[in-house]
């Protein structure tokens, strides 16, 4: 088969699936967007791949306006015909795309319905519920009436895609309440690369450039946007303002980013390291520098928005200290794999706690460590989840 796999942001584990896709003998072209700023995972080109395997951006380097919708909205219009255009131009049999707007998988879709070819929506988030969180912070009444439109365009293009590959079962209720087939339902939960988020030692290159080694680190890496609340990063640099062996590391840029600038030139936080993003190939150092890897959710984004940096955390054997929603996926995820701890994202005092609890008790660090690693050796296989998403492609159940 010719397969097109879109990944808008360029994750590393939708680039894991379309080599892997190659191997398999299939001819790949794997398209992400040139204006996303953060680091996208394993897309140059590498010596042992498969000759029928390609990686290319799509779009102009312009940075996405994310949070200027009429400009953001300009941009993805002309994304989308950017995507088309070149999709006409490999001329696939089939397509996978996700983690991008309904806006811009329309365009594909439209594309793919021309030609009679089976697209694929792979959902990871609920858009239109976003975007009408979004509208509602600025005005009540424009998130009302935007409400039944945004859920109707995003609505349409779901039921319209050959098949639905949803991400968790929490999904499917909400699909098929918005005329999804359950047949045309799939659901295969995200994984992180194993092979290319391996257990390093503390001590690295990364960590001694960075003044980090012989440092309790705890460290967030990733995206500070409207789903998360930066003052618990902050909460716990006043907690530990007066240990001086701990360091509360933020990899991170944007507007979650300056507030803490702006906290820590306030209150002088000293122990409270903000960082730009990595490139990703230092990724796996940069992980390794942690005694403790940090994730926050804030609590509307409810069962949707799935945070991958959880499941790339389970794969560097350090315990993760989540402040999520108790019924998210990676909440559950965490706690089935024992791989950290987790308290309710609007419960501050608890996610110092735990971090205290976790600063002393060396033994229960190792253990949560070992436990995240063994399940995502366990469930990230690629050799296992790869031909659920080649049946898929290939028009049969996953």
């Amino acid at each position: 088969m010719r397969i097109l796999v879109h990944d808008y942001s360029g994750h590393p584990f939708q680039i894991e699936l379309s080599r892997w896709l190659a191997r398999q003998g299939h001819e790949t072209l794997h398209l992400y967007s040139a204006g996303i700023p953060t680091p996208q995972g394993g897309v140059a080109r590498r010596a042992d791949d498969p000759p029928g395997f390609a990686v290319e951006p799509v779009g102009d380097t312009t940075p996405v306006a994310k949070y200027d919708l009429p400009r953001r909205l300009r941009q993805e219009r002309g994304y989308g015909r950017a995507l088309a255009a070149r999709a006409a131009g490999f001329a696939p049999e089939v397509v996978l795309s996700g983690n991008c707007s309904p806006q811009i998988q329309r365009h594909l879709q439209r594309y793919c319905r021309r030609r009679g070819l089976r697209f694929l929506y792979w959902l990871q988030d609920l858009y239109a519920d976003a975007a009408i969180r979004f509208l509602g912070r600025r005005s009540r009444l424009l998130g009302r009436l935007a409400a039944p439109l945004l859920r109707g365009f995003e609505a349409e293009t779901l039921r319209r895609s050959a098949a639905v590959v949803a991400i968790t079962e929490d999904f499917r209720p909400v699909l098929e309440a918005r005329g999804v087939a359950p047949e045309r339902i799939a659901v295969i939960e995200n994984w992180a690369p194993l092979a290319e988020v391996t257990p390093l030692a503390r001590r690295n290159a990364w960590s001694a450039g960075q003044g980090l080694d012989g440092r309790f680190v705890l460290l967030y890496a990733g995206t500070l946007g409207l789903k998360h609340n930066p003052e618990l990063l902050a909460d716990l640099a006043r907690a530990f303002r007066d240990d001086p062996e701990v360091r509360i590391v933020v990899v991170s840029q944007g507007p979650g980013r300056d507030h803490l600038e702006r906290v820590k030139a306030a209150e002088g936080l000293a122990g409270l390291i903000l960082l730009d993003w990595q490139p990703y190939a230092r990724l796996p150092e940069v992980l390794a520098s942690a005694e403790v890897l940090l994730a926050i959710l804030e609590p509307e984004a409810g069962v949707f928005a799935v945070p991958s940096k959880v499941l790339t955390s389970l794969c560097t054997a350090r315990p993760i200290l989540a402040a999520i929603p108790p019924e998210n996926l990676a909440a559950r995820t965490i706690l089935a794999a024992g791989g950290g701890l987790c308290v309710a994202p609007g419960d501050a005092a608890g996610f110092v706690a735990a971090a205290r609890r976790l600063r002393g008790d060396p033994a229960l660090r190792e253990r949560l460590a070992a436990d995240g690693r063994a399940y995502a050796e366990r469930t990230f296989d690629i050799e296992r989840i790869g031909p659920r998403f080649l049946a898929l492609l290939a028009g049969g159940p996953s």
